[in-house]
């Protein structure tokens, strides 16, 4: 009886550490909208904004990727998966959210990169051709009217169709950071391995694409207003680097492996209410009542389509019981 005692405690010890540090990485990510957005408002661009993020991450990280370099060699599919998750999961979701945020506020362009699960059971469903479950589909229609009231088309501050774009745009790029595997033992790559390689391939992916002119390079002042008060540029990118990315990256990875996913990414849905947070402190903004309901919806439609996604390994559990 003493041993379970212990290993229930463990499990639970294990349980509060892994809440804990998804926790830490929601609202990291969660200030990230805020702290870019002062960046783009001193006018600086989108592109270099998101090469500082990334190329600071990287360089931070670098030791960790060379260490585990050193105790795991790639092979050839390791080192595809880390590439893709550089271009789409690091670069291309940070370089299209900061696009959007030129033309939306932080809480709906986070909302809107929160449609990616609906995108993945659309992605299944033409891929598998099998129709989703009752309670998937409704979540996907309770998710998309969410993203009409959010859009609100017929209000007084109607969204630019450029930044309900770049908004989609990065939700599909969040696709890529679910479709792909993270690490472990089924990914071949170790979580720290992906992250740091990831964020080396980002950075030299956004180089390339600032020297070429499709990501231009335009610093602004060298001050930024956050809460209100002007803040330099280089005190607010150690802000972006290492509280919205690093600490984000880092402490998400680590609670993923303490937690379950379904459980992580329930825990990660709180990362909508502290952006909005953050924007309210940071930068006063505010969403319109309807834009909240819309999110509201949002996150009620993601909430089925995970509990749908709870039942069926727990179906397939009770089949394999019967046989």
């Amino acid at each position: 009886m003493s041993t379970s005692v212990v290993t229930s405690g463990s499990a639970q010890q294990r349980m509060v550490r892994g809440l804990a540090l998804a926790l830490v990485s929601a609202a990291g990510y969660g200030f990230s909208g805020p702290l870019g957005s002062a960046f783009l408002e001193a006018g600086w661009s989108p592109g270099l904004t998101t090469l500082l993020r990334i190329a600071g991450t990287a360089v931070l990280l670098l030791p960790v990727l060379v260490v585990m370099l050193r105790r795991h060699p790639l092979t050839g599919p390791n080192v595809r998966k880390i590439l893709i998750y550089g271009l789409a999961a690091v670069a291309g979701v940070q370089l299209c959210f900061f696009q959007a945020l030129q033309h939306l506020t932080v809480g709906v362009a986070l909302l809107l990169e929160f449609l990616a699960p609906v995108l993945l059971v659309g992605w299944t469903w033409l891929r598998t051709r099998r129709t989703p479950a009752a309670i998937t589909l409704l979540g996907c229609v309770v998710s998309l009217a969410g993203l009409v009231f959010v859009v609100d088309p017929f209000g007084p501050q109607q969204v630019d169709v450029a930044g309900i774009l770049w908004g989609i745009a990065s939700a599909v790029c969040v696709c890529v950071y679910f479709l792909l595997p993270g690490g472990g033992e089924e990914g071949g790559v170790p979580p720290m391995l992906m992250l740091s390689g990831a964020m080396l391939v980002g950075a030299v992916a956004l180089t390339v694409t600032g020297l070429t002119g499709i990501t231009p390079w335009e610093v602004g002042a060298p001050t930024g207003t956050l809460a209100g008060v002007e803040v330099g540029w280089p005190l607010m990118l150690v802000m972006l680097v290492v509280l919205a990315t690093a600490l984000a990256y880092v402490t998400g990875i680590i609670g993923i492996r303490l937690l379950d996913t379904r459980i992580a990414s329930f825990v990660g849905l709180s990362e909508v209410m502290f952006g909005v947070i953050a924007a309210w402190l940071l930068l006063a903004q505010t969403p319109s009542a309807i834009q909240l309901f819309g999110g509201l919806l949002i996150l009620a439609g993601i909430v089925l389509i995970r509990r749908a996604e709870n039942r069926a390994p727990a179906a397939q559990s009770e089949l394999a019981a019967e046989a």
